[in-house]
């Protein structure tokens, strides 16, 4: 939890200071209130004096009035740093997640990311505000309460040594057995994001097959989960405040009995037993206010937790100190061998070839053969377990990570567009982006046709995800998208499997015309996308099978030449 302190800054240090101190003002007056109403009825009212009555009345009203000025206060300024450390909070939890690489990612549910910036965020800003006014009053209460009551009378007070404990012992035991209970029920939260996300992301699926009662089972099924995990927790919680309350009205009754029995006796006057009963109930509300704070703070100490997971993480892809300019684009992989995480199996073994600058690179192989997981070795976007991945003679782990991936175009396999205009998806690729090199990008990616016959143009919003476009749309805008980055190194990994093959052949035309400086990697499924590359590796199983152009694989490649037939034909094949 105190890590999450340093988020604390800014404007927020000064409300976390001021806020405090507002709290300090209404606790002293409050403190008061229960002396003056005793100094009222032990001296005015006993002596019938009803200026006394008066003048003591007017300063409870002012007393009270200060009081709540500062509890408003208080209660503005703990909003304030709290909501400021929950924005500053968030901030740093999403830059944490943007600079980790995949693998670091892939260690987390996307659901659960959502759940640490959103709820987790939340239960740690709520504590942070519910600390601000409650740690400083309850305790302050408690305190200044007891030493009020013995003032008034040092044999009542010998209660408090009966009722404090009791609190303090039943509070230590609800928290011990409550918090399992909410770590458990953080990531049951997690698993309704989790079956909400794969459903609305899923939708069309959904419709498609028809399994809405399934879907709505599924998420019943987690719905209902998390409601006993947090029935669980909170049942556990609600046990204490019948037990504080009896322990409070049981309080009051000996001091009944044993302050009347002092009245009785001359020894005390009603008054005093009135402020004292007043602070026994400032004391027991204090203790109420404490054991509601440490209940949440239970809570939140597990979103925190939570959110520490992921800050503590260190990103395995990072700058060296020494590192290196790009002055090549030529690429060697060497003996390179990669797996997901330790304990995996591995996906690509001994892989080793050379591009050249400005060569055309084609990658077919079965789906599962490592062909995406190939080129993200080039940008970093995971690191090699073993081997050497060079552009430019020198190894990409001693190269600046954003100027190597500023040189770099990748169109990945999944699609994503950004909720936006035409023009601002277009505009992730080079922001600075003139109209004209818009139009050309859209005119080599083939997309120009369609969105120039949309009255709104480049203005055409784009919904969640690009769900308003059609798949080939949606792959043409992202080839632009990289197109206007003029990138020296162009990844495009099965980026025309929507495209038709007319469209396709123009979409190659197009990048072998525009990009004859740049090193292409073509990842494709079909033999027609990559047969013209100057190079083509064959993928199986991980391992490189064959390198050669088209028709030196057609003739000393047996799984090439199988998916050319499967494909073109055996009579094409035959005659290549």
């Amino acid at each position: 939890m105190t890590k999450l302190l340093k988020y604390i800054k800014g404007s927020a240090i000064i409300y976390t200071i001021l806020a405090p101190l507002m709290m300090f003002i209404e606790v002293i007056m409050d403190l008061n209130q229960p002396k003056l109403m005793s100094d009222i009825i032990d001296i005015g009212v006993a002596n019938d004096d009803i200026t006394y009555v008066l003048n003591v009345g007017f300063k409870m009203i002012v007393v009270a009035f200060i009081g709540i000025l500062g509890g408003m206060l208080c209660g503005v300024f703990s909003t304030l740093a709290s909501m400021n450390m929950g924005k500053n909070m968030r901030q740093g939890l999403f830059n944490k997640i943007q600079s980790l690489s995949f693998s670091e990612i892939d260690q987390f549910k996307t659901s659960s990311l959502i759940t640490r910036l959103t709820n987790d965020v939340t239960q740690v800003q709520n504590m942070v505000m519910m600390a601000l006014r409650g740690m400083v009053r309850s305790p302050l209460i408690c305190l200044g309460g007891i030493i009020m009551s013995l003032s008034i009378s040092v044999k009542l007070s010998m209660i408090f040594l009966v009722v404090i404990p009791l609190i303090i012992l039943s509070v230590t035991v609800i928290t011990a057995k409550s918090t399992p209970f909410f770590t458990a029920m953080q990531k049951k939260i997690d698993n309704v994001n989790l079956v909400m996300r794969e459903n609305l992301l899923g939708v069309r699926v959904v419709k498609a097959f028809a399994i809405e009662d399934k879907v709505k089972e599924r998420f019943s099924y987690a719905n209902d989960d998390l409601m006993s995990t947090s029935i669980k927790a909170q049942s556990v919680t609600i046990l204490l405040w019948p037990l504080v309350t009896l322990i409070m009205n049981l309080s009051v009754v000996a001091i009944l009995w044993f302050g009347g029995n002092y009245v009785n006796k001359g020894s005390l006057e009603i008054g005093k037993i009135m402020a004292f009963i007043n602070y026994l109930v400032q004391i027991m509300s204090s203790l109420n206010m404490l054991v509601m704070i440490i209940i949440n703070f239970s809570r939140a100490k597990v979103s925190a937790s939570r959110i520490n997971e992921v800050l503590d993480v260190e990103s395995s892809i990072t700058d060296k100190e020494d590192a290196k300019k790009i002055n090549k684009f030529n690429i060697e992989f060497k003996d390179v061998y990669f797996k997901y995480n330790k304990d995996g199996d591995y996906v690509l073994k001994g892989i080793s070839f050379k591009a050249e600058e400005g060569e055309k690179i084609g990658i077919i192989g079965a789906t599962g053969s490592g062909k995406s997981t190939l080129i993200s070795l080039i940008p970093r976007l995971y690191d090699t377990s073993s081997g050497t991945v060079m552009i430019g003679n020198e190894d990409v782990k001693n190269l600046k990570i954003n100027e190597l991936r500023s040189l770099i175009g990748v169109v990945l396999q999944d699609t994503t567009l950004f909720s936006g205009s035409i023009e601002d998806n277009l505009k992730f690729g080079k922001e600075d982006a003139t109209e004209e090199m818009m139009i050309s990008s859209v005119k080599d990616a083939q997309a120009f046709e369609f969105i120039n016959a949309n009255n709104e143009g480049f203005n055409r919003e784009v919904g969640q995800r690009g769900k308003n476009l059609s798949g080939g749309q949606k792959q043409r805008i992202s080839i632009a998208r990289t197109l206007i980055k003029n990138p020296k190194i162009l990844i495009l990994d099965d980026s025309s499997s929507a495209l038709d093959m007319a469209t396709e052949a123009k979409l190659q035309k197009s990048i072998k015309n525009g990009m004859k400086n740049s090193t292409v990697f073509l990842i494709a499924q079909r033999i027609s996308a990559v047969k013209d590359s100057d190079k083509i590796i064959v993928l199986d199983n991980g391992e490189i099978v064959a390198i050669g152009n088209h028709e030196e694989l057609i003739k000393e490649c047996d799984i090439y030449r199988s998916i050319a037939i499967s494909q073109l034909g055996e009579e094409v094949v035959s005659n290549a």
